[in-house]
Order: C-alpha cells, then structure tokens, then sequence
C-alpha cells in the first residue's frame, strides 16, 4: 500500500515514513491534503499528531474532524533541529523556520535576535535558506542534505527529550489484535455545568486510564469545543463509550498498537 505524508523531501514526516515503509510514498503540500487523499481509500497516510515540546498539532485534530478516517497505528520519532547554512552563524541575518519548529527551539532562535520567516516545512526552510545568501534554516540533517546545506549549529531544539508522535491513518478501520491506546472524538451538543466532569468520571468510574485530552473549536461559537481523547481500552471501556453517548456524539477514531521505527 502506498503512503502519503506530508513533504516535501526532508520532513520529518518524509522521514519517518521512509523508515517505516520504504519508498513507496506519496508527498503532499499539507496535512490537510494528506487526509484527502486517504480518505479516498488509495492510500494511506503518517500524520503528526503531537509533540513533547509544542503539543498538539492542530492541523491533525482538524483533520480527524473533518474527514472520515481511522487511526490503525502509532510511531514515535526523537526529533532533533540543526541550524543550516552556507555562512556562520554570526553572519545570518533572516532565520527561515516551520511554526511548530519555532516553537521546540524557541529559546535558541529568540538569542540569535535576528528576523524569522516561518515557511510550510522543515524541508521549505532548508529550501529557502539555500535561495538567500544569509539565510539559515532550522530544520532536519535529512532535509539540509538535500539541499546541499551544511549545518552549522546541532541539536537546537529547547529539550533533549524532543519527541513527535506520528499516527497511521486509512480509509476504514482495521482490527488490532490486542491494542494498546483507543482514539476518540466526543462532540457535546451543548454546555452545561458539569460536562467536562460528567465525561471524563465515564472513564475514572471504570478506573480506565486517559492518557491524553485536548479541545478543539467546533466552529459554531466561541465557547463550543469537541474533545480528542486518548484511552488504555482496559476494562469496561464499551460501557464507558455507551455512557457519554448519553451525553454526546462520539466517533470512535481506532484502537491501534505502537509501531517500532528502525
């Protein structure tokens, strides 16, 4: 099965996926056209979904709202941010950056005190400093390879434990035997005093252990959000589910087991 993620050449997706599936891949603009075209059903796709520094990426959790698709696996990747460029680093004068990158390496770039321009990709980045004679890019060792660009600064990120979540998605679930984690969307039809505790006792009454919540707006209103949950299907768990749909619409995004990266 082919693969699409989003490139071009040089992110950490392209890389990730590389490692994971070979080179029978597909190379998309954005995240969003990544979940087009597997909810097609001719491919799959490896999107990010959250990072140990900046968080969740919001493009992602868009996407699972607004495209019929199921999680049927996750990866975990370090990720590690090098300056690249053809001139010291005293001689930079504008800092070509993706805004997540930013974000993980935000204590380095605020002391260079020089101009950011933020691009689409990591992979941009090195492709936009190779144009601009003091232009420097943060961005990844595969991508400033590829761009014939040397790297004059390693291992810029704000944390040495940086690390990205991707997920495996398709166009229909997929039985795993055994999962580790479920994904779920649960989106309230209204507000009310006591709903985020309502939802969330559903699991603690069951001793199910959530493993990651966020919020997104619903884009109806200031105030009316739908919730990404991340649960250990241990126990009850389907009886947990049928309480919130009491409460609220749920879609089940997939029960999924962690995949090795070579």
């Amino acid at each position: 099965m082919t693969v699409a993620t989003l490139g071009p050449e040089g992110t950490f997706s392209h890389e990730i996926a590389e490692r994971l599936f070979g080179t029978d891949l597909i190379l998309l603009p954005t995240i969003r056209s990544v979940f087009d075209r597997v909810e097609q059903g001719d491919v799959e796709g490896i999107v990010p979904i959250e990072n140990s520094e900046a968080g969740g990426v919001g493009a992602t959790l868009d996407g699972f709202i607004h495209h019929t698709v199921s999680i049927i696996g996750e990866a975990y990747m370090a990720i590690n941010h090098h300056i690249a460029a053809t001139k010291p680093l005293s001689s930079l004068s504008v800092l070509y950056v993706h805004p997540q990158t930013h974000e993980q390496c935000s204590e380095f770039i605020d002391r260079l005190g020089i101009e950011v321009i933020h691009t689409s990709s990591n992979a941009a980045s090195a492709q936009e400093a190779a144009r601009h004679p003091n232009g420097g890019a943060v961005t990844s060792s595969m991508a400033a390879a590829i761009s014939n660009l040397p790297i004059i600064a390693r291992n810029v990120q704000n944390s040495p434990y940086n690390v990205t979540r991707f997920v495996y998605i398709a166009s229909r679930p997929r039985p795993i035997p055994d999962p580790e984690k479920c994904s779920i969307l649960i989106d309230p039809p209204g507000d009310r005093v006591g709903l985020l505790h309502d939802l969330l006792a559903s699991f603690a009454d069951r001793k199910i252990n959530l493993s990651r919540i966020e919020s997104r707006p619903s884009r109806r209103g200031m105030g009316s959000y739908i919730f990404y949950l991340d649960f250990e299907p241990r126990g009850d768990w389907q009886d947990a589910l049928a309480r919130i749909r009491e409460m609220a619409l749920v879609r089940e995004l997939g029960c999924y087991r962690k995949m090795e990266v070579p």
